[in-house]
């Protein structure tokens, strides 16, 4: 076939084809989504995850059964009132003046209620140095933290007027707040810095301004979409600030990598001599193949963090889900209408520094030097490219996951982390007890009664806790909330130990003995332990279920059995190595002063199985693309050694451009201040990095070289499945062009 119309029968070809034909059309419906997504998303609202919806287990159920009784749980306030000379105690005038001091000032805040002096609420440390003022925000607990700024300055006059005292507010307000300030300026900061690094790469990469900034504008529109499209899906499905900044990762990275595929494939074809119709037709039937195919793999996936049961995943999973659809659909229907639109002007803005267009058909020389080592000894390389990542992958034997204390997740940055440590140094468990939530037929009954000063008596007498343990009683909904300070404190190891002891000896020998009461345990440390379980559980079938999926389409996909099961090999291999360095830099603090994590100690609860969903998802990218242009090459009549050589140098390029982009995009997550952030964007970061090199570059060829034909193995018991290949018949794209010496190219 010569240099005219294409026959393409797939998708994406279709698609492309549309859009090439109705241009303005294509532009116009795209620009109109965008808006309306955008505009009814606005209208709507977003409904946010609520923290009974994020717990699990006895977390939930004390949660449920106070939701239920009507009771609004106040966020709780307390002021460190400390000495900071040994001399000065509780006793000194100094000390009591400062103490009244600071009670009149949150007062007259008019924000605060139930107001306690640490003189009636004997709530003096041992050493008698140091004393809490508590009291409740007024108000709903979920906003408490919009409205504890006037409380918080009224302590700080009084900590100015008192000089030789140490005195510092915390609770769960103004936590509350220091986590939104923090994790609003990471997220502006990774905001603002994503999209002018990728222009920048992308600038190196095409060398022009108007195709750099392409990929870009259509990563930022789907991302908009994609916004307002939270707001309406979390009338279903509450979303989150975790999964906003999710979707942000993920859209910049797969919107910015799916257009670029697009459009570096169009610009070979023109390169080698096809005219911008033909062009964009193989684009479309190959390149726009490999996206739809990606993009399906990304969002089964994602898809699988709504099996863990847990609301802050489920948003996490969705919002990233609807940003992979987003950014496909957009990347394979207004892509290529804007291409034909631009023509020729997709090359203006061209920087001086770089006159040759780099990377469009030419193979490259760095990786045509690796191929040729790696196919020459392909055993050698496999045995060395698996034991490498083997290697790495090691120290995650020995993860340690947990929900990160307020230290951890910011180190020494926030002066409420020193707050926090104080109050834990002087009052252990103090600050952040266990809640008993003890509901009974009926809460005065003698029995009921009994039993409750029985688990006051044995919480003590059985070490889990050195008191003091306060009960508060709620008649009218028969419900009793006990207060139990967890020896232990902010050691979350040792405080888990206390819970088990009042969970599993105290509980069942005092409260459980009463027929028809109920008694849960919450707070910080059951909830931890109880969202780990819950995780815990849910490894499995989540497992299960994207390891299936993606095996199943890639199967259909490629209608190879070889191939389907060595990309669920190789990506597992990718994810154990990511794993492998975070436990290294987080846990063990291997180079963790270059990332500023030193004295974490441990991997945030919901890392390891994000990671492993998102990393399996985006690990496709490479994949597809690179093993559907060796398929390509395979179909137009090249050996497979040859195909594989031909796939992976004329592919690396692009790659090379997709992971860089990644890899800088995750890293910017990295340099953030939360602790959390920081883990995840060092750990895609390092994974995508070691994806596009070690497995694409090295062990990808070279077990294809060792597997030879097998690599396009299919059982006859299989040949009854869908075939999803029609978009790479030679006909869809093999079509030769002669150049003026009637030499074949493009070929």
């Amino acid at each position: 076939m010569g240099n005219g119309d294409t026959r393409v029968r797939g998708l994406a070809a279709r698609a492309g084809g549309w859009s090439a034909r109705h241009r303005w059309a294509a532009v116009g419906i795209w620009v109109l989504f965008v808006v309306l997504a955008m505009g009814l998303g606005s209208a709507a609202g977003r409904v946010d995850v609520g923290d009974s919806d994020q717990m699990g287990g006895e977390t939930h159920t004390a949660a449920q059964i106070i939701e239920d009784a009507g009771i609004d749980e106040p966020a709780g306030e307390t002021v460190l009132v400390q000495a900071k000379d040994g001399d000065v105690t509780a006793t000194d005038a100094e000390f009591r003046a400062a103490v009244t001091a600071v009670v009149s000032a949150v007062e007259a805040t008019g924000k605060v209620t139930d107001v306690t002096s640490p003189y009636d609420t004997q709530t003096i440390s041992k050493d008698g140095r140091s004393a809490l003022v508590q009291f409740d925000m007024r108000g709903d607990a979920d906003t408490a933290g919009e409205r504890v700024e006037p409380v918080l300055k009224a302590v700080e006059n009084v900590q100015k007027e008192h000089e030789g005292l140490r005195i510092e507010e915390i609770g769960g307000a103004s936590m509350m707040k220091t986590f939104d300030d923090a994790f609003g300026d990471d997220f502006k900061k990774a905001e603002y810095s994503a999209v002018p690094v990728a222009l920048g790469i992308l600038l190196i990469a095409f060398g022009a301004l108007v195709a750099a900034l392409l990929p870009v504008a259509l990563a930022i529109t789907a991302i908009m979409a994609t916004m307002g499209l939270m707001g309406l899906v979390s009338h279903l499905q509450p979303m989150s600030d975790t999964a906003n900044s999710v979707m942000l990762l993920v859209g910049m990275a797969v919107g910015v990598d799916y257009c670029l595929f697009y459009l570096r494939r169009e610009r070979e074809e023109r390169d080698a001599g096809r005219d911008a119709r033909t062009a964009l037709q193989i684009a479309a039937a190959t390149s726009g193949r490999a996206i739809v195919v990606s993009g399906v793999t990304v969002c089964v996936a994602m898809a699988g963090m709504l099996f863990t049961g847990i609301a802050e995943f489920e948003a996490m999973g969705l919002a990233s889900l609807m940003v992979v659809a987003v950014a496909m659909v957009g990347s394979v229907t207004v892509l290529p209408a804007l291409l034909s639109l631009l023509g020729e002007r997709v090359e203006k803005g061209r920087l001086p520094f770089l006159r040759r267009r780099p990377g469009t058909g030419r193979e490259s020389r760095f990786w045509t030097a690796v191929l040729g080592r790696v196919l020459a000894r392909p055993v050698l390389s496999v045995v060395v490219a698996t034991g490498a990542l083997l290697a790495v992958a090691a120290p995650a034997i020995g993860m340690k996951t947990q929900n990160l204390t307020l230290d951890q997740e910011f180190g020494d940055s926030l002066p409420i982390v020193q707050t926090y440590n104080r109050v834990n140094e002087a009052f252990p468990g103090g600050s952040e007890p266990a809640e008993v939530v003890v509901k009974a037929d009926d809460i005065n009954a003698p029995e009921v009664k009994a039993a409750l000063a029985d688990f006051r008596e044995q919480a003590i007498s059985s070490g889990a806790s050195r008191g003091p343990v306060d009960i508060e009683l709620h008649d009218a909904q028969n419900l009793a909330l006990v207060y139990v300070p967890l020896v232990g404190g902010s050691d979350l190891d040792k405080a888990g130990a206390s819970l088990d002891k009042l969970r599993d000896d105290v509980r069942p020998a005092t409260l459980g003995k009463v027929d028809g009461v109920e008694a849960p345990v919450t707070g910080q440390v059951a909830g931890s332990k109880d969202f780990n379980d819950q995780l815990v559980g849910s490894v499995v079938p989540v497992f299960v279920f994207v390891v299936v999926f993606a095996f199943l389409l890639m199967l259909l996909s490629f209608r190879s059995l070889t191939v389907a099961l060595t990309s669920i090999v190789l990506n597992l291999l990718s994810v154990g190595a990511a794993y492998g360095i975070l436990v290294a830099v987080f846990q063990h603090g291997w180079g963790a002063s270059l990332v500023g994590a030193e004295g974490v100690g441990a991997i945030v609860t919901w890392l390891p199985l994000f990671l492993f969903v998102i990393l399996f998802g985006l690990s496709m990218d490479y994949h597809v693309f690179v093993v559907s242009r060796i398929r390509e090459a395979r179909l137009k009549g090249r050996t497979t050694k040859d195909a594989i050589q031909h796939g992976v140098v004329t592919t690396a390029g692009v790659v090379t451009s997709a992971a860089v982009i990644m890899v800088a995009v995750f890293a910017i997550f990295g340099t953030l201040s939360m602790q959390s952030m920081k883990q995840m964007g060092v750990g895609l970061a390092a994974a995508v990095l070691i994806d596009a090199t070690v497995i694409r570059g090295v062990l990808l060829p070279a077990a294809m070289a060792l597997l030879g034909e097998r690599n396009w193995y299919l059982p006859k018991w299989l040949h009854r499945l869908p075939d999803l290949t029609h978009d790479e018949s030679p006909a869809a794209v093999a079509p030769v062009a002669r150049d003026d010496e009637g030499e074949r190219v493009g070929v």
